[in-house]
């Protein structure tokens, strides 16, 4: 299952809390998917990759539920923590930067929070994409609320190719390789991956 986090509505679309949904709306316009599903407190699709029946997910909860969403699925389709990758924003982490993890605590991101809840688990494996932190001076919780600076719309765009390049890498050859590959590149240097080795 590849989840991505968010909060549901046109008001957040294009804030940076909704990172993950950013990055599950690309990856479905890339593979002509549309999440059509709406089980599980979600929208959701399933589709075939690299020879498995992948579930891409949304929570149509508020990020603080949305461990909801992916224990309903998870306990529906029998699958294991451990293949279950989670996508949101970091920000102890610039823009530009994207870590691949096989566990964590929640580090005070209330959608992972309410994972570890949910699962009683914290052993799944994340896409942490870096945000930033406030640069005006603004308050983090209207920061993470509110859109990229203008000055960040095509770092954005690299950053959001390069997340759905690293989900290729974990659906083909796993959480140990996608972070060999994506841990090292950060800013510019995100072009030094161009295909998945599958």
């Amino acid at each position: 299952m590849i989840v991505g986090l968010g909060n549901p509505g046109r008001k957040y679309s294009h804030t940076r809390h909704n990172i993950g949904f950013m990055v599950i709306d690309s990856m479905c316009r890339d593979m002509g998917v549309k999440l059509e599903s709406r089980r599980f407190h979600s929208k959701n699709a399933v589709v075939e990759k690299y020879g498995r029946e992948v579930i891409i997910l949304k929570p149509a909860t508020y990020m603080n539920l949305s461990g909801i969403s992916v224990k309903a699925c998870a306990e529906y389709y029998h699958i294991e923590s451990d293949h279950i990758l989670v996508i949101h924003d970091d920000l102890d982490l610039p823009l530009g930067r994207i870590k691949v993890v096989t566990h964590g605590s929640a580090g005070g991101h209330r959608g992972i929070k309410s994972i570890i809840e949910n699962l009683s688990e914290t052993a799944f494996p994340r896409i942490k994409i870096g945000i930033g932190r406030p640069e005006q001076g603004e308050p983090i919780e209207e920061f993470v609320l509110t859109p990229f600076y203008a000055t960040q719309t095509e770092l954005l765009k690299k950053v959001i190719d390069f997340s759905i390049k690293a989900c290729d890498l974990f659906l083909a050859e796993g959480i140990v390789t996608a972070m060999n590959h994506i841990n090292s590149k950060k800013g510019n240097d995100m072009e030094g991956i161009n295909e998945c080795r599958v």
